[in-house]
Protein backbone atom coordinates (compact mmCIF):
# COMPACT_ATOMS: atom_id res chain seq x y z
CA UNK A 1 0.00 0.00 0.00
CA UNK A 2 1.10 3.13 -0.89
CA UNK A 3 1.85 5.42 1.81
CA UNK A 4 0.48 8.52 -0.05
CA UNK A 5 -2.94 6.57 -0.34
CA UNK A 6 -2.83 5.28 3.48
CA UNK A 7 -2.53 8.89 5.01
CA UNK A 8 -4.50 12.20 3.41
CA UNK A 9 -2.72 14.84 4.24
CA UNK A 10 -5.19 16.02 7.61
CA UNK A 11 -4.09 12.58 8.32
CA UNK A 12 -0.64 13.99 9.02
CA UNK A 13 -0.18 16.34 12.03
CA UNK A 14 3.08 18.57 11.45
CA UNK A 15 2.75 20.07 14.75
CA UNK A 16 2.25 17.44 16.80
CA UNK A 17 3.47 18.36 21.03
CA UNK A 18 2.29 15.64 23.18
CA UNK A 19 4.10 15.05 26.43
CA UNK A 20 4.82 11.34 26.39
CA UNK A 21 4.20 8.31 24.40
CA UNK A 22 0.49 7.67 26.18
CA UNK A 23 -0.78 10.90 25.23
CA UNK A 24 0.33 11.02 21.46
CA UNK A 25 -1.22 7.24 21.47
CA UNK A 26 -4.35 9.34 23.08
CA UNK A 27 -4.47 12.26 20.95
CA UNK A 28 -3.77 10.00 17.27
CA UNK A 29 -7.24 8.59 18.58
CA UNK A 30 -9.01 11.58 19.23
CA UNK A 31 -7.79 12.93 16.00
CA UNK A 32 -9.32 10.14 13.99
CA UNK A 33 -12.62 10.28 15.76
CA UNK A 34 -12.56 14.02 14.94
CA UNK A 35 -11.58 13.79 11.32
CA UNK A 36 -14.51 11.60 11.27
CA UNK A 37 -12.53 8.30 10.58
CA UNK A 38 -13.71 6.67 13.97
CA UNK A 39 -16.62 6.78 15.57
CA UNK A 40 -17.11 8.14 18.73
CA UNK A 41 -18.32 4.93 20.24
CA UNK A 42 -15.59 2.66 19.48
CA UNK A 43 -12.70 4.88 20.69
CA UNK A 44 -12.40 3.73 23.96
CA UNK A 45 -12.13 -0.09 22.99
CA UNK A 46 -9.80 1.44 20.17
CA UNK A 47 -7.67 3.18 22.51
CA UNK A 48 -7.41 0.19 25.19
CA UNK A 49 -6.36 -1.98 22.36
CA UNK A 50 -3.50 0.51 21.08
CA UNK A 51 -2.51 1.25 25.00
CA UNK A 52 -2.34 -2.63 25.66
CA UNK A 53 -0.13 -4.01 22.58
CA UNK A 54 1.81 -1.15 23.83
CA UNK A 55 2.05 -1.82 27.07
CA UNK A 56 2.79 -5.50 26.23
CA UNK A 57 5.40 -4.31 23.89
CA UNK A 58 7.13 -1.07 23.07
CA UNK A 59 6.25 -0.55 19.55
CA UNK A 60 9.38 1.88 18.89
CA UNK A 61 11.49 0.87 15.93
CA UNK A 62 14.46 2.58 15.36
CA UNK A 63 15.63 5.74 13.53
CA UNK A 64 13.14 7.87 15.50
CA UNK A 65 10.13 6.34 14.39
CA UNK A 66 6.73 4.51 16.27
CA UNK A 67 4.36 2.79 15.05
CA UNK A 68 1.76 2.07 17.82
CA UNK A 69 -0.75 0.03 16.66
CA UNK A 70 -3.60 -2.60 17.27
CA UNK A 71 -6.09 -4.92 15.38
CA UNK A 72 -9.83 -4.84 16.25
CA UNK A 73 -12.78 -5.73 15.74
CA UNK A 74 -15.96 -3.75 13.41
CA UNK A 75 -13.53 -2.09 11.28
CA UNK A 76 -13.95 -2.16 7.47
CA UNK A 77 -10.46 -0.48 6.53
CA UNK A 78 -7.35 0.29 8.36
CA UNK A 79 -7.21 3.66 9.96
CA UNK A 80 -4.17 5.55 9.81
CA UNK A 81 -2.10 9.06 11.12
CA UNK A 82 1.15 9.91 11.37
CA UNK A 83 2.04 12.68 14.33
CA UNK A 84 5.48 14.74 13.54
CA UNK A 85 6.54 15.48 16.58
CA UNK A 86 7.63 19.29 17.41
CA UNK A 87 10.15 19.01 19.98
CA UNK A 88 13.37 18.05 18.82
CA UNK A 89 14.06 15.65 21.87
CA UNK A 90 11.19 13.30 20.49
CA UNK A 91 9.50 10.95 23.08
CA UNK A 92 10.77 8.42 24.55
CA UNK A 93 9.25 5.00 23.36
CA UNK A 94 11.50 2.32 24.31
CA UNK A 95 12.94 2.25 20.94
CA UNK A 96 15.06 -0.59 19.59
CA UNK A 97 17.92 1.29 19.25
CA UNK A 98 17.01 4.06 22.66
CA UNK A 99 16.34 7.15 20.27
CA UNK A 100 13.14 8.96 20.77
CA UNK A 101 10.38 8.67 18.19
CA UNK A 102 9.80 12.24 15.99
CA UNK A 103 7.51 10.22 13.94
CA UNK A 104 4.13 8.61 15.18
CA UNK A 105 2.32 6.72 13.06
CA UNK A 106 -0.57 5.03 14.59
CA UNK A 107 -2.40 2.35 12.63
CA UNK A 108 -5.50 0.47 13.26
CA UNK A 109 -6.43 -2.25 11.31
CA UNK A 110 -9.67 -4.90 10.86
CA UNK A 111 -8.66 -7.83 13.19
CA UNK A 112 -9.78 -10.17 10.46
CA UNK A 113 -7.58 -9.30 7.86
CA UNK A 114 -3.80 -10.18 9.25
CA UNK A 115 -2.10 -10.04 6.28
CA UNK A 116 -3.23 -6.62 5.64
CA UNK A 117 -2.35 -5.73 8.58
CA UNK A 118 1.80 -7.27 8.12
CA UNK A 119 1.45 -5.42 5.10
CA UNK A 120 0.61 -2.27 6.03
CA UNK A 121 3.62 -2.32 9.27
CA UNK A 122 6.25 -3.09 6.70
CA UNK A 123 5.28 -0.50 4.19
CA UNK A 124 5.49 2.46 6.64
CA UNK A 125 8.43 0.74 7.94
CA UNK A 126 10.07 0.46 5.00
CA UNK A 127 9.48 4.18 3.51
CA UNK A 128 10.34 5.50 6.93
CA UNK A 129 13.67 3.60 7.07
CA UNK A 130 14.66 6.03 4.64
CA UNK A 131 16.66 8.63 6.00
CA UNK A 132 15.64 11.11 3.33
CA UNK A 133 12.23 10.64 3.79
CA UNK A 134 12.12 10.82 7.64
CA UNK A 135 14.62 14.33 7.74
CA UNK A 136 11.78 16.04 5.03
CA UNK A 137 9.32 15.07 7.12
CA UNK A 138 10.51 16.73 9.91
CA UNK A 139 11.25 19.43 7.97
CA UNK A 140 7.74 19.95 6.52
CA UNK A 141 5.87 23.36 6.93
CA UNK A 142 2.72 22.01 6.90
CA UNK A 143 0.65 19.18 6.29
CA UNK A 144 0.19 19.01 2.25
CA UNK A 145 4.12 19.66 2.45
CA UNK A 146 4.22 16.29 4.31
CA UNK A 147 1.66 14.18 2.06
CA UNK A 148 4.17 15.58 -1.08
CA UNK A 149 6.82 14.03 0.99
CA UNK A 150 5.23 10.82 0.77
CA UNK A 151 4.09 11.44 -2.51
CA UNK A 152 7.64 11.50 -4.33
CA UNK A 153 8.83 8.67 -1.90
CA UNK A 154 7.26 6.50 -4.14
CA UNK A 155 6.31 4.22 -1.14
Amino acid sequence: MLLAELFEAQDLLVHFDPTDKWEAIHNLVQYLVSAGKLDESQSEAVLEAVLSRERSMSTGMENGIAIPHAAVDELDSVLACMGVVTREEGLAFESIDGQPARLVVMLVIPRAQKLLHIRTLADVARVLSKEDVRGALLGAADQQAAHQVLVQSGG
